[in-house]
């Protein structure tokens, strides 16, 4: 069995101790919100994927010192009018008739509770997010499947998660535009994030 310091990886800077909590996590750049739906186009034998991507995220994720989420100090904006995949044409589209952006121009998760997360936080990290999404004026609760790893050294946690859910959950008309036949159901939504933690 290794002898004291033996979990230090190579020839790194040994890891600063986790802070405990309470703590707040505050998003920062190189944070990416994507969707993902699956369409089928008219001519081509095999459905795709339609891709589109944000950088415009924003927001904070607060925990109590038992290692709870204050829901009432927490929330994560989406900015949905800046939405972009590789055609302009179904941007526009998605924008105007399906998330009618121009009076819903947001969506917003309030985290209610999370597994998996230790206390302190350290290492690499399995959890499980739940909360509350408002996206076109309605509200429903959703669960986010993530990964992250936290740099004690830098305070900084990053990782990724995801979470699919139905058009109709949301109240939102699936896409029917020129070219696309159908629109599988389900929205996938991925987040990139980086957290920093204070």
């Amino acid at each position: 069995m290794g002898g004291p310091g033996g979990g230090q990886r190579g020839r790194g800077r040994p890891q600063a101790p986790p802070k405990p909590f309470p703590l707040t996590l505050t998003l920062t750049d190189g944070t990416t919100a994507s969707y993902r739906v699956r369409e089928q186009l008219a001519g081509i034998s095999f459905p795709s994927d339609a891709v589109g991507q944000s950088t415009a995220v924003t927001g904070t994720v607060v925990f109590n010192k038992d290692g709870s989420i204050d829901s009432n100090q927490s929330k994560l904006t989406f900015d949905l009018r800046t939405l972009k995949s590789d055609q302009s044409m179904r941007d526009g589209f998605i924008q105007r008739r399906t998330l009618e952006t121009d009076q819903y121009p947001n969506a917003e998760f309030v985290p209610k509770s999370i597994t998996g997360m230790p206390n302190p936080l350290d290492g690499q990290i399995g959890f499980q997010l739940t909360g509350d999404m408002t996206v076109h004026g309605k509200t429903a609760p959703i669960t986010w499947q993530g990964i992250a790893t936290v740099d004690n050294n830098t305070g900084i946690i990053a990782g990724r998660a995801n979470t699919d859910f139905k058009f109709e959950t949301f109240g939102l008309q699936p896409p029917q535009i020129a070219r696309v036949m159908s629109v599988n159901d389900n929205i996938n939504l991925e987040v990139e994030f980086r957290f920093k933690t204070n």
